[in-house]
């Protein structure tokens, strides 16, 4: 090993000094870090290596930029400090020669419908700039603060749906489901049932309004006024047909204030539910679902209004700019009015818009649109947007430690991606990458790799020095498949006789949706099929959205919703008749809160309460299963309330979290944690990863089958009460996978996986691919979306989209087998699936490093 030790007796010196260009961590004990020793270069890309789980981003980002920010929070004053959310103290002796430092993690897109990739850029601002300054106003109208092209300020949001651009209407045909029934009979289904409705029903008998007539035969004035009328006059009611009753007050509701109200002030799920089903939602009327008041709309640059510009892809919004962005100083010099689209304001907002989007083009996202929502956006694509956007910050000096870039990309999409990481490197900045594509591993200029195993069996730094040098370590797991030791042979079927034959097709006509237009396609069944293509020509929305959508509404399985108003038009699908279950496996969190966990969500939990509660202990003191529970009161601790932590609140430092002082962390009262199953309690089986546990609760069957299938998947390292907060995307993929594995396997079902292995070492990915191969030789069908190569290459058929993203994608470029894929002229995937079937991955480096002379600095 190099510039890597153990060092559990050292006396650590005096730190060397910054200017000997390492970054020198001493004792780092982060997670399942051992003590760990390592020296990183300074001014060069770094690459972290290892197995999911092994520490490799417990080193990274949990010490080293985690520290950067610790130093950099010292520096503020005490009272700034509480408006700043900050991380945790890393468990590290000491780390000399650190710089200031930026994390770009990877992250799915923000939840908010308000969140664009305008805003995520900044962009927005300066396009909202560009038409408040030097935009063309109506004649007459004033100029507009740049607030007013927002739709998310009070100035701009339409007063019809606040700037959302969605509104949420009743209609009388949502109202009025059958216009052949009388009022009498439920032609207003809106309306609620039981006493309250034939209480509105007397109202209208008593206000002159005919109940006993088909609705279609009332007078239109007379079905506005039930149906969406304001008022609520309040009349003496003498209840039909029961003269015994005694007259009453009654209040008139319209069937659209019913609904409205129920929407608003209901605390029954069950009755907001029921009233939702009668409201539409679609574009706002009043604004046309831009969002935007008509003031702004008004206002126009290069003939256009700022909603058809957040609506082009940003190579057209590129070209929309140029001839404003182009122009000369001679020919801005006498243009200086206010507003004017060629004054000097002009020249200079859309000389910045177009140097800035040009840096989004060189990373091939050129099809986004700046009022894309985030919401619909990959993890891979979030993070290229924040690298794009610090790439034109101008910061020297900085560490930027950057969470698998190359994740979400196709192999084309990758190659400019380095391009970027090799400006801000040679901007003189270093750029540290937690990384498992081998191809960027192999650009890096040193390689930190982390083992040997995860969890428990990792935390060690096994070499630290150039890439070459990592051939000589034999306990690597990386660098078989850094050096093509027969770790880049494709994963194929399991079966003899090579790929596998399809038995029947499932088939798509006339697909439309975004992208997607007029599309045929034809998925094999019995087949494991790979979906490629580049960033944004169509993938996710062909198999997660579209797929799943066709056969799930067959199967009366839940839609998917991707945040687009935009539907799904469908021709026909034809096939789906033989596929008896849906399943779709995708990345999102198993929970949201940290009382949901990987033993909770598999049910292996239920499975070691029974057997806690049928201990003697437990008998005796008459303890049931729901005692087990830290979800419940009873046997867990009341005063974290089943957490095992408290939040501690600091008046001149930020709020913290430590573990509860009477549970000590524990979650559960003495009285429960006396019960011991084989001499452990529940909170010490709860303590133990899924590798341990397999070994003690080998006699439950019903926890043996579950922890079997997440060995099987590479998650032997997790913890079985590690809560689902601190899970990454793809650790919840494969737990759901597991889960899903653990189930009898009956055949004829289909499962649809979104890039399964992304954040998976290469290692991991060998074991993920031999369970999906298992569930199509068991009769079902697999179809996942990837861009790891050596996947593809050892799928049974492939279908490729392109040529590219966004408007020039959403076309099939190439199908077949991997290999005919791979001798395609028109597709993009297949130079590097050809690589893959025939060269594998080669371990030539593409130049020289300047490490390359035994780790000294040149």
């Amino acid at each position: 090993m190099q510039n890597a030790k153990h060092a559990d007796d050292l006396q650590y010196p005096v730190p060397a000094p910054a200017t000997d260009g390492f970054v020198r961590v001493r004792g780092a004990r982060e997670n399942n870090l051992r003590n760990v020793d390592v020296d990183v270069p300074r001014d060069a890309i770094v690459a972290f290596t290892g197995v999911s789980g092994s520490g490799k981003s417990s080193l990274a980002f949990g010490t080293i930029y985690a520290e950067a920010q610790r130093r950099y929070f010292e520096s503020v004053a005490p009272y700034a400090r509480r408006l700043i959310q900050q991380g945790h103290n890393p468990k590290v002796e000491l780390i000399s020669g650190l710089p200031p430092a930026v994390a770009l993690q990877q992250r799915r897109g923000a939840p908010s419908s308000r969140s664009t990739v305008g805003t995520v850029t900044t962009l927005s601002n300066s396009l909202r700039m560009l038409f408040s300054r030097a935009g063309t106003y109506p004649a007459g109208s004033t100029q507009l603060d740049s607030d007013a092209f927002s739709p998310n300020t009070a100035a701009g949001a339409c007063r019809e749906c606040h700037g959302l651009g969605v509104a949420h209407t009743v209609t009388e045909s949502s109202l009025v489901p059958d216009p052949s029934l009388t009022i009498r009979d439920g032609a207003i289904a809106a309306w609620p049932g039981a006493w309250q409705g034939k209480n509105l029903r007397d109202i209208l008998t008593h206000l002159g309004y005919d109940v006993d007539v088909p609705w279609r035969k009332l007078p239109k004035k007379h079905r506005d006024w039930i149906l969406f009328t304001e008022e609520q006059p309040v009349v003496e009611v003498t209840p039909q047909r029961d003269r015994v009753a005694k007259p009453y007050k009654g209040r008139f509701w319209s069937a659209r204030s019913y609904v409205l109200h129920t929407l608003a002030d209901s605390q029954s799920a069950s009755m907001r539910e029921r009233v939702l089903a009668f409201m539409e939602s679609g574009p706002c009327p009043r604004c046309s679902g831009t969002g935007l008041v008509p003031e702004a709309l008004a206002v126009t640059f290069a003939g256009r209004t700022i909603a058809e510009l957040n609506g082009l892809p940003m190579v057209e919004l590129a070209e929309v700019v140029r001839p404003t962005a182009v122009l000369d100083d001679a020919g801005t010099a006498s243009r200086t009015q206010l507003s004017g689209e060629s004054n000097e304001v002009a020249v200079a907002i859309t000389r910045d818009l177009l140097q800035r989007i040009t840096v989004l083009l060189d990373l091939g996202l050129g099809y986004l649109a700046l009022g894309r929502a985030t919401p619909t956006l990959s993890p891979g694509e979030m993070q290229r947007l924040r690298i794009a956007t610090q790439l034109r910050s101008g910061l020297f000096g900085v560490i930027y430690v950057l969470d698998e870039p190359s994740a979400g990309l196709h192999p084309a999409d990758a190659e400019p991606l380095l391009e970027v990481l090799e400006q801000l490197k040679s901007s003189g900045n270093s750029v540290f990458v937690v990384e498992h594509n081998m191809d960027v591993v192999r650009r890096a200029d040193w390689l930190v790799d982390v083992g040997p195993r995860a969890g428990e069996g990792g935390g060690e730094v096994l070499y630290s020095g150039p890439v070459d040098g990592l051939a000589s370590v034999e306990e690597s797991v990386t660098r078989p498949f850094l050096f093509d030791d027969g770790g880049s042979v494709p994963l194929g079927s399991s079966g003899a006789g090579g790929a596998r034959k399809p038995e029947e097709w499932l088939e798509l006509k006339d697909i439309t949706r975004h992208n997607l237009r007029g599309l045929d396609a034809e998925f094999p069944l019995g087949v494991l099929t790979a979906v490629t293509g580049v960033s944004g020509s169509g993938k996710s929305t062909l198999v997660s959205k579209v797929l799943g959508e066709a056969v799930g509404s067959g199967l009366r399985t839940p839609a998917e919703q991707d945040g687009s108003a935009e539907p799904l038009e469908l021709g026909s699908v034809l096939g789906s008749h033989r596929i008896d279950r849906l399943v779709t496996v995708d990345q999102k969190p198993i929970g949201r809160t940290p009382r949901s966990n990987l033993a909770t969500y598999t049910g292996l939990f239920d499975a070691v309460r029974k057997e806690f509660a049928a201990t003697e202990q437990a008998r005796t003191r008459g303890f049931g299963a729901g005692r087990f529970s830290f979800n419940v009161a009873g046997g867990r601790c009341e005063t974290c309330q089943g957490e095992g932590f408290v939040a501690v609140e600091l008046l001149f430092l930020p709020g913290s979290y430590g573990p509860c002082p009477e549970c000590a962390g524990s979650r559960y009262n003495p009285e429960t944690l006396e019960v011991q199953y084989r001499g452990r309690n529940i909170a010490e089986v709860l303590a133990m990863t899924v590798d341990a546990a397999s070994g003690f609760l080998a006699a439950v069957p019903a926890a043996a089958r579950s922890l079997k299938s997440l060995r099987d998947v590479g998650l032997g390292y997790l913890r079985l009460g590690q809560p689902a907060t601190e899970l990454s995307g793809g650790e919840a993929q494969r737990i759901k996978l597991a889960t899903e594995l653990q189930r009898a396997q009956r055949g004829h079902s289909l499962y649809l996986l979104d890039e399964p292995t992304t954040g998976l070492h290469p290692a991991d990915v060998q074991l993920l691919m031999a369970q999906l191969h298992g569930l199509v030789d068991a009769g079902n069908s697999v179809v996942v979306v990837e861009h790891d190569m050596a996947v593809v290459a050892g799928a049974d058929w492939v279908i490729d989209l392109g040529p590219s993203g966004g408007d020039k994608g959403g076309r099939i470029m190439a199908t077949g087998t991997p290999a005919a894929v791979a001798r395609s002229t028109e597709s993009r995937t297949a130079p590097y699936l050809a690589t893959a079937l025939g060269q594998g991955i080669t371990s030539q480096r593409p130049e020289t490093s300047r490490f390359d002379n035994g780790g000294a600095m040149s």
